[in-house]
């Protein structure tokens, strides 16, 4: 309790921040000032967990780069899966590598989701939670987006101003936040994972499962907080493309394609396509006939 109530100071203080510096543009009980206090929110935490995303690449280079070592002890260990475990564990240790380190950013998210739920709940509830006051948390309640308060849920629908708009507008940020989720995932697997990468069937499994969780919770999501997580989606979706572009594992498709980029940028600074130069034939001249001596007869020697 002590962790998520500080949690939810830290996200009020940057939501009041924002609003703060907002206000004064679009006014302080305006749905733009609080949706985009909200992608701010989002801009920070995902400035701050940087240094994970990094983390993350380097645990996916490093099961790149032991996976025959992997594939190796599955083989041997087939009929024990203790042992199996053991030896993994082991290898894992030993080429220091952390399979939970790929999904470092999503885990160290949920906390900072929950407490951004409970700020808006708490507007909901017209109660101040974290360093909002009375007089923010009114405003809070006045903001609309399209017409929908951001504490607006779908399954809360009727209890605001516009119940159709409210069920419309959540349905839809429903769908492109489990979309946009989806997408992310398989651009990761399609792109910048081996086809044989012992971990492609548990990324599979998540490619799909993460998207009909968010789908289902997604109803009881208020406004603001499916903002949040289809804003951090993009920027998922941007840096990793930029990652995945630039700095791709071998022995993956896009490591083959920046591999014929790279070769197409070198041919293009070397002046285009070269055409090979064929030298001239050389013809050796032959050498002179060299005139044999006839025969002659021992009647016309005799002569001679």
């Amino acid at each position: 309790m002590f962790i998520l109530e500080w949690l939810e100071i830290a996200v009020s203080w940057i939501l009041v921040t924002f609003h703060s510096l907002l206000s004064p543009i679009f006014g302080a009980a305006s749905g733009a000032a609080w949706g985009l206090s909200i992608v701010g929110l989002v801009i920070v935490i995902r400035i701050l967990l940087i240094p994970l995303f990094v983390k993350q690449i380097k645990a996916q280079r490093n099961l790149q780069l032991i996976q025959p070592q992997m594939k190796e002890i599955q083989q041997k260990y087939a009929g024990d899966r203790q042992r199996q475990s053991e030896e993994m564990m082991k290898l894992y240790r030993e080429s220091g590598t952390n399979p939970l380190s790929s999904c470092l950013p999503i885990l160290v998210q949920a906390p900072i989701f929950f407490a951004l739920f409970r700020v808006l709940q708490g507007m909901a509830q017209d109660k101040a939670v974290g360093v909002l006051t009375p007089a923010l948390v009114a405003e809070g309640r006045e903001a609309s987006i399209f017409g929908v308060p951001i504490y607006g849920t779908f399954m809360n629908a009727d209890e605001t101003p516009n119940p159709t708009a409210t069920r419309v507008v959540t349905l839809v940020m429903i769908i492109l936040m489990s979309a946009t989720t989806f997408i992310t995932q398989r651009q990761l697997i399609v792109k910048n994972t081996a086809a044989d990468n012992p971990i492609v069937r548990q990324q599979k499994l998540l490619l799909y499962i993460f998207p009909v969780m968010f789908a289902i919770g997604g109803i009881n999501f208020p406004l603001g907080v499916l903002i949040y997580w289809l804003t951090t989606n993009l920027w998922s979706m941007g840096q990793q493309f930029w990652v995945i572009r630039n700095n791709p594992q071998p022995g993956t498709p896009a490591f083959d394609a920046k591999a014929k980029r790279d070769a197409a940028k070198a041919e293009k600074k070397g002046g285009g396509t070269t055409t090979a130069t064929v030298a001239p034939e050389v013809v050796e001249p032959k050498p002179p006939a060299r005139n044999q001596p006839k025969r002659q007869s021992r009647k016309k020697r005799k002569g001679s």
